[in-house]
């Protein structure tokens, strides 16, 4: 029987990678439907924006509870599904909007929409890591790139779609976005389908040129660091480091998250910027947000993942502390981007660190409980900043009291690296 894996090309299953995390990567464009929904339907701002939280919280409990599905299942067969599901509930959504109602919007766009974003996101990772055993940081990098710089192309064209099929003396109409929602949705599914369709995992003796002479090369490329063992999905949730990797997810993506929140008023109120320069400045976000994707995961693979995410952290510290004593409206746009790409870092240095950390016999699964962190914090970090921000009314208040918690952050890493440092020498001292 003939291995049809042997014939695929790696890079090719990273295009296939991207296509999927592309679609899904849309969601970041969400903030579009906002004033159109408001206008056409009278629904107001905290509902608009509950579907969304909503759809990031079921993206994180989806990517925990499906990672297994993954693993028994196979890249090809877990995409498609999360085509079904993507593309369902975008154009479920459409529907809703034809008929005026919130209650199945939820439904669709947050729940269907939602189950579609966490088996998305989480299907052609461990296949990368299989894929790129010399290279897991930017394979995964490449991939998580995608789903950042998502909006980009869902902003404008969603927004120009809303446009065209709006007809009458309004400038948005029920069925102009209820059409758009239609044509996205198909073309998410085709997207996805796509890229689903070319993933499988590689042969059991496959190995990249260049890595073919080195010794117990296939174990190295399968195996954790040094020290640590492999470990299954359930092994894993039982040690301490993984639960000092949720909290240093957690923390960094409730701080990424307030700051994607509040990127526009923070330029009015601390910069000084008009509404309409902030808007401009808050549409090159995605940009700092995908970019930081790649170039964090790639400089990891050199520097090693525990020490990236210290970076992260130190580099949110120091930004954090300054921006409320900086003046200008380009100095704080730039320190925002700069923040934002760690952000964006930090999930596409997370695939690769549990390779490091656990091996990648259940990775997928791995890290589908690990991406629970990002649902929660999808709730956390702007409720704490809307809490800090109605009870204070200062944004500087809110921005010194997430600094606390990146300050948190970077001594579980530091705990995180002294523990890993104990497994390792435990382990050498059993071998001697």
């Amino acid at each position: 029987m003939v291995d049809e894996t042997a014939d695929k090309n790696r890079w090719l299953i990273a295009v296939s990678a991207v296509a999927i995390h592309l679609s899904i990567g849309g969601i970041y464009a969400y903030s579009i439907y906002q004033i159109p929904l408001n206008e056409a339907l009278g629904w107001d701002t905290s509902s608009v924006s509950l579907a969304f939280s909503i759809a990031i919280f079921v993206l994180g409990m989806t990517a925990a509870f499906l990672g297994s599905y993954v693993e028994r299942y196979g890249p090809r067969k877990s995409g498609l599904a999360a085509a079904v599901l993507y593309g369902v509930g975008i154009i479920g959504s459409g529907l809703a909007v034809q008929l005026g109602s919130l209650n199945m919007f939820f439904v669709t766009f947050g729940i269907i929409g939602g189950m579609g974003l966490g088996l998305g996101y989480i299907s052609p990772i461990g296949t990368l890591l299989e894929w790129f055993p010399d290279r897991r940081g930017m394979a995964t990098g490449l991939a998580v790139m995608g789903f950042g710089a998502g909006a980009l192309l869902t902003g404008p064209l969603g927004n120009e779609l809303m446009l065209r099929f709006s007809t009458g003396a309004a400038q948005y109409t029920q069925s102009g976005i209820a059409t758009t929602f239609f044509t996205l949705g198909a073309l998410y599914f085709v997207l996805m389908a796509l890229g689903a369709s070319y993933l499988a995992k590689p042969p059991s003796d496959w190995l990249p040129a260049g890595m073919e002479d080195v010794e117990g090369a296939q174990e190295k490329a399968k195996s954790a660091l040094a020290g640590l063992s492999n470990l299954t999905a359930a092994e894993a949730r039982k040690t301490p480091r993984f639960y000092m990797v949720w909290l240093i997810i957690f923390i960094n993506v409730s701080a990424g998250i307030m700051l994607l929140a509040y990127a526009s008023p923070i330029l009015v109120r601390l910069g000084g910027a008009t509404t309409t320069t902030a808007a401009f400045i808050t549409g090159y976000i995605g940009i700092f947000n995908g970019g930081g994707r790649i170039v964090w995961s790639s400089l990891s693979d050199y520097i090693g993942r525990t020490t990236t995410y210290g970076a992260f952290f130190g580099i949110q510290i120091i930004a954090f502390f300054l921006m409320p004593q900086l003046s200008g409206v380009w100095i704080i746009a730039a320190t925002l981007f700069i923040i934002i790409s760690c952000y964006g870092g930090g999930f596409a240095c997370l695939p690769a660190y549990l390779s490091d950390l656990f091996g990648t016999k259940e990775v997928s699964a791995i890290h589908g409980y690990a991406l629970t962190a990002w649902g929660f914090a999808g709730v956390a970090g702007p409720t704490l900043a809307s809490t800090i921000l109605e009870s204070t009314g200062s944004y500087t208040t809110a921005l010194y009291i997430i600094n606390i918690a990146l300050i948190v952050g970077l001594i579980i890493v530091l705990a995180l690296r002294w523990r890993i440092g104990q497994l390792q020498e435990s382990s050498t001292a059993a071998s001697a």
